[in-house]
């Protein structure tokens, strides 16, 4: 069999495959070793103020609560990143909450256009039982308002349609303009 048998049988990953027991953080520090002392000494920011110097941008995820070394009282979560300033924004749960996505480089693999106003189901990570949402193209990129709110969206991830067990089609969630700390 070739091990093929074991191959089949095996749990199916949900991690990057290829960083170590998936702490990408030590990757990026062995692949990248002068990294995070050209990164370091960034800011935090949680409801317009600074609260915080971090290890640098590049070590953090959108909804992240653990490793922050930032005592706050309430938990806090990493809300967006600012790769241009070096800057982590934090918010609370709820500032977590999205209602509205673009997404850019998608897909359509059911239908060659989208009527306006489609209604469909949208998945934004892979155990997503997905959200009821609203779907219009603009500008080459998709508008997806959800009708109700999703939580820790992060640009680049992936956002996928679906029409009941029909695979729509999908893309990458685009990055949102900055709008302020």
């Amino acid at each position: 069999d070739a091990g093929f048998i074991d191959l089949a049988n095996k749990s199916e990953s949900y991690d990057i495959c290829f960083v170590p027991d998936n702490d990408y953080r030590a990757f990026l520090k062995h692949r990248l070793p002068n990294l995070e002392a050209s990164v370091e000494g960034g800011d935090y920011f949680y409801k317009g103020k600074k609260v915080g110097t971090h290890r640098g941008y590049p070590f953090y995820t959108i909804g992240q609560r653990k490793g922050l070394d930032l005592a706050m009282g309430d938990p806090v979560f990493v809300k967006e990143i600012i790769p241009e300033t070096n800057t982590v924004v934090l918010g609370d749960l709820d500032d977590l909450k999205e209602m509205e996505i673009n997404v850019r480089d998608f897909n359509l693999i059911k239908y060659a256009a989208l009527p306006q106003d489609y209604v469909a189901l949208t998945k934004i990570r892979y155990k997503d039982a997905g959200r009821l949402s609203t779907i219009n193209t603009i500008d080459n990129k998709l508008n997806i308002v959800f009708h109700e709110s999703a939580t820790a969206i992060a640009p680049g991830q992936s956002a996928v349609i679906y029409e009941g067990d029909d695979l729509i089609g999908g893309g990458f969630i685009d990055r949102k303009p900055f709008v302020g700390l």
